[in-house]
């Protein structure tokens, strides 16, 4: 589609802001609301609802219902895995409306709203739905005299609640697994960008998803989000979002019925780049695109980078030359790249980091500034720091914007002690044509996923989640089905 065909179809926009609770779409029972603004040009989409407690109470009571007569858990494993099938080939149907409203809502360029996150969204739906024929209970070795089944059950009402990031990517890991577990689900997206869960979970009501089984509460953390996490009839929450809000969770968890709560947090990731790297171009590449990639609104992004003495000024040259590259644009433009940062607040936030990493005395050698003034809508160009010592904010602290922070180093031990001195541990990566010292230094380095020579590999058969203080448990692949399922030994004695 060309730019003006976005832009009319934008300009078209009439968003549905209600909830949907028990299969239908309503307001909030308090009949608040609140402004879902555009970071692309500043305009207010129009009204959401506003959910707080009472239609909290109202969305869990119909996902306990629907868990409880089992009119989803309750089919056979063939019937659900059709529903789920017929959800992702509906995504992809509704893939520009979809692409749409995640780009007019988040302010991501339209290319990867297409092509990322309404792809990925349909790829999970589908995968999970797969994988539900296909995943076998046990029997333990016992006695002759007994015969001791281990079965996989449902956990029950599952809290989801999911960033402003990749909003319909994020919802579809938490509840793609979730759904093809059996479970039911309440998901309450982020305030920032709520349109494309809503329309979701329309989505799934049309492919066969019984009422009641997928409920969407929209509202403010301090209200929605805090009610899921207290509620007492709620038995297991997932989240992804930062570090500081994830800690609060797992306190409310702990404050009402001890639910199961699994968290997906903050980053830091290092990426390291050793004078023996075979193809310097390559890595030069992936350390910008990946910093840069949505804005560099992603918790995974290798935001700290450590180049070996050696190769360091080649490095930023070739770096420098690609940063033109990578500037903001019209996100409803598909040559464009770079797009909007989800709000004013945010990029103030980056801005304000950006001012003191050059405080602090890194060297700003690209970039740094607020850019498309006239759209109205918030724009950073992206900001490259050389002389980057470990002690900044910048090298410490989560941005959650295009900000790369260099820092050289002499011995590759060094720079992984410096890349595990921080509280997260999500993702991070090595550079070395020695498979030795990249596999030594992979297994060194305290994160869940270590990219050896690339960044950014990915699929679904493979967990994503971090060490220490960027979470626990895992999402995507089959090891997510730990997070929704209890296990079950049956005990039965034949002697």
């Amino acid at each position: 589609m060309t730019m003006t065909g976005w832009h009319e179809r934008a300009s078209a926009v009439k968003i549905d802001g209600r909830a949907l609770i028990n299969g239908q779409r309503v307001w909030a029972r308090s009949e608040r609301q609140f402004d879902d603004v555009s970071p692309v040009d500043g305009r207010n989409l129009g009204p959401v609802a506003r959910c707080d407690s009472a239609d909290v109470n109202a969305a869990v009571a119909a996902a306990r219902a629907a868990f409880e007569d089992r009119r989803w858990a309750g089919q056979a494993p063939a019937a659900r895995k059709r529903v789920l099938i017929r959800f992702a080939d509906l995504v992809l149907d509704y893939g520009a409306e979809l692409a749409l409203l995640e780009t007019l809502d988040m302010g991501k360029p339209i290319k990867y709203s297409q092509s990322v996150d309404v792809a990925a969204t349909a790829n999970t739906l589908r995968w999970y739905g797969e994988a539900i024929d296909k995943i076998y209970d046990e029997i333990a070795p016992t006695a002759d005299s007994s015969l001791a089944l281990i079965v996989r059950e449902p956990v029950g009402v599952v809290a989801a609640i999911v960033p402003w990031n990749y909003p319909m990517l994020m919802a579809a890991w938490k509840i793609a697994p979730a759904l093809a577990a059996g479970n039911s689900v309440v998901l309450k997206p982020s305030e920032k960008s709520p349109l494309t869960a809503m329309r979701l979970a329309e989505i799934a009501l049309e492919a066969g998803l019984p009422p009641g089984v997928l409920n969407v509460v929209p509202g403010f953390g301090h209200e929605a989000g805090a009610a899921l996490a207290l509620h007492m009839d709620v038995d297991c929450i997932v989240f992804t979002g930062s570090t500081r809000i994830g800690k609060q969770i797992l306190q409310m968890a702990g404050q009402s019925n001890l639910k199961r709560a699994w968290t997906e947090l903050g980053g830091k990731s290092a990426n390291i780049v050793c004078a023996d790297c075979p193809d310097l171009d390559a890595a030069v590449a992936a350390a910008i695109g990946s910093i840069y990639f949505n804005q560099g609104e992603s918790c995974n992004a290798p935001s700290r980078l450590f180049v070996e003495a050696a190769i360091k000024d080649r490095f930023i040259e070739k770096a420098l030359a690609l940063m033109p590259h990578f500037q903001p644009g019209d996100p409803l433009d598909e040559a464009s790249v770079m797009g909007a940062m989800v709000d004013v607040a945010q990029m103030q936030t980056v801005l304000r980091y950006i001012e003191a990493g050059t405080a602090a005395g890194a060297h700003l050698l690209s970039g740094g500034q607020q850019a498309r003034r006239e759209t109205g809508g918030y724009y950073v160009t992206p900001a490259l720091f050389d002389k980057v010592d470990s002690a900044m904010s910048i090298a410490r602290e989560e941005i959650f914007g295009p900000v790369l922070s260099v820092l050289g180093f002499t011995d590759v031990h060094e720079a992984v002690r410096q890349a595990n001195a921080t509280p997260f541990g999500l993702q991070a990566a090595v550079w070395s044509s020695n498979m030795t010292k990249a596999i030594q230094t992979a297994r060194a380095l305290r994160a869940g996923t270590i990219h050896v020579n690339q960044y950014d590999g990915d699929d679904i058969t493979v967990p994503f989640g971090g060490y220490k203080q960027s979470g626990n448990g895992r999402d995507k692949s089959l090891h997510a089905f730990d997070k929704y399922t209890e296990l079950k030994t049956i005990w039965i004695q034949i002697g």
